[in-house]
């Protein structure tokens, strides 16, 4: 996330530099009018000479000229309304039309009130880390042990307390922490829930309670509600239950930062969005040229599109309708950008594929949330056209489009990406043996594992039945193998759990680099072969394909 104090500083010279342009736009503004011919209709001058007067419309409160944006929307005001008529100004007409310009310039030189370098900037926790603390309060020492290790095994940092004095010492600290904790202890069988109830009394923020207990009573889980629990396992404890739960309560993990696309011919403009955006923990990219978007869009491959409406070259409408045109790109959400007041204008706007209408000046904290809630939004629907039932992960078709899409770019950068193709080994013998129930959750537990040991920005999806893709960026073979040899080590030491008892599972993985293959029909094929061996040499190994003799 981005310093607020860089921001600010960024913020502070972006107004400065608006200041000292605003004479200059003025004069252009000044030229633009006595250009617009006595006789006749000049469509084209009028459009540019509304387009800069509407653009101090957006911009001047923004950077702290409030009566600089009033004079401008009234100055718009009176322009639009002639332009409709389509014909030259009377003498009256020009003189309104000039009294307004006096008006702008005088209003240039009264600022106040909204120096875009004191604006409070906020964030948001989209993509910021959940706890990954985690207390075990457990008297029998050989099962929090065993809890401790498999819980490791996904990421979380544990702690483990044999007895309450111990445990309540520790919460005097008032740690982030989950909390596992069994209801029966030597004090009382309810001995647990008495300690997190004096707990949760002494301090300001809910401490996050998983009971762990063999009681399954009404009037037992009731207390547990009581005190705070979130969530209550019966013992023997099922691992897939309670990881589920885990993640529910730590579902703030780090992920890809949303990524927004700046469309906005002002540069002060798009580089004070920018520095909102990024301060809120996004990446944000700008483009002042409209006619130059299509190399951001494939390279930047933004989450979310904020559009101005009105732009040399190119508005905002008919850039919103050339994007809808393509498939790749119909699901974006397009967010417009405008001090246009007009309802009907922006209703046009929305049905020419816009998403959402945002009327400048624009808050940060207006801006931020909705960004925010219109990416979240999308990625919940997307995700349910792309997502995994089971897994939750990409699927079949998905996690090749987006294969092939890495690949493509990875080849034109010059950077290194590695796919991983990983397989549970004798799958089918599991599901024989131990029934699909059982099969399902050895496929979600390795889900589980992948999704939280690797990064955010590698792609993982289940290819199929017991196979996985993992498109690993930035990445080549030798470092893709070390970081799946981690996992397929740690896989193969959970132990689940099945009606005809506890069993273990490996898997087996293939890899091959792109920089060793031209494209990814022949990068995908080499992991494929690499899988093979891998399973060939005995399984449970990870193989690196060889490039082509």
């Amino acid at each position: 996330m981005a310093d607020p104090q860089a921001l600010q500083a960024k913020l502070k010279v972006l107004s400065d530099a608006y200041a000292a342009q605003l004479p200059a736009k003025l004069e252009q503004i000044e030229l633009s009018w006595h250009a617009i011919p006595l006789v006749g209709w000049d469509e084209e001058g009028f459009q540019a000479l509304h387009r800069m007067v509407h653009s101090l419309t957006g911009s001047g409160k923004t950077f702290g000229f409030p009566a600089l944006s009033d004079a401008a929307r009234n100055l718009e005001a009176c322009l639009k309304l002639h332009a409709q008529a389509r014909s030259a100004l009377s003498a009256a007409q020009r003189d309104q039309v000039q009294g307004l310009l006096v008006k702008l310039r005088q209003a240039a030189l009264t600022q106040g009130g909204g120096d875009a370098s004191s604006v409070a900037v906020p964030s948001v926790q989209s993509n910021t880390a959940g706890c990954r603390r985690v207390y075990i309060v457990e008297d029998d020492e050989a099962q929090a042990e065993e809890l401790k290790v498999q819980l490791s095994y996904f990421g979380y940092e544990i702690t483990v307390f044999n007895n309450l004095s111990a445990f309540r010492l520790a919460m005097q600290a008032n740690p982030d922490v989950v909390v596992l904790m069994d209801i029966q202890f030597p004090e009382g069988s309810m001995a647990g829930i008495a300690a997190i109830r004096e707990i949760q009394q002494s301090r300001e923020k809910t401490v996050p309670v998983i009971f762990i207990s063999a009681q399954d009573e009404f009037t037992v889980r009731l207390e547990a509600v009581r005190v705070g629990g979130i969530a209550y396992i019966v013992k023997p404890v099922h691992l897939g239950s309670l990881i589920d739960r885990l993640d529910e309560m730590t579902s703030s993990a780090p992920g890809a930062a949303y990524r927004v696309l700046i469309i906005e011919d002002s540069v002060a403009l798009a580089s004070l969005y920018a520095g909102v955006l990024e301060q809120a923990g996004m990446e944000a990219r700008a483009v002042n040229d409209p006619l130059t978007v299509m190399p951001a869009l494939s390279e930047f491959v933004p989450d979310l599109i904020l559009v101005d409406m009105y732009m040399p070259g190119c508005d905002g409408m008919e850039l919103a309708k050339v994007i809808r045109q393509m498939d790749v790109y119909d699901s974006i959400p397009i967010v417009f950008l405008s001090a246009e007041r007009d309802v009907g204008k922006q209703q046009i706007a929305m049905n020419l594929g816009g998403d959402d209408f945002l009327s400048k000046p624009i808050q940060p904290e207006r801006l931020v949330a909705a960004v925010t809630s219109r990416i979240r939004r999308s990625l919940r629907l997307r995700a349910l056209m792309v997502r995994d039932g089971l897994t939750g992960l990409l699927n079949h078709a998905a996690i090749t489009d987006q294969f092939e899409r890495e690949v493509a770019r990875a080849i034109r950068q010059g950077m290194p990406l590695s796919l991983a193709m990983v397989d549970i080994d004798h799958f089918k013998r599991v599901n024989d043996t131990y029934g699909h129930p059982a099969g399902d959750r050895v496929i979600k537990s390795l889900a589980r594992l992948l999704k939280q040991r690797l990064r955010g920005t590698d792609l993982v999806g289940r290819y199929g039945g017991e196979e996985f893709a993992i498109v690993l960026v930035d990445t080549d073979a030798a470092s893709a193998s070390k970081v799946l040899d981690a996992v397929r080590e740690d896989f193969s030491r959970l132990h689940h759990q099945s009606d005809a008892g506890e069993f273990g599972v490996t898997f087996s993985c293939g890899i091959a680099e792109v920089g060793r293959f031209d494209n990814a029909v022949l990068l995908s094929g080499a992991a494929d072969k690499a899988l093979y061996q891998a399973k060939h040499a005995g399984r449970n190994r990870t193989c690196i394909a060889d490039a082509p003799g």
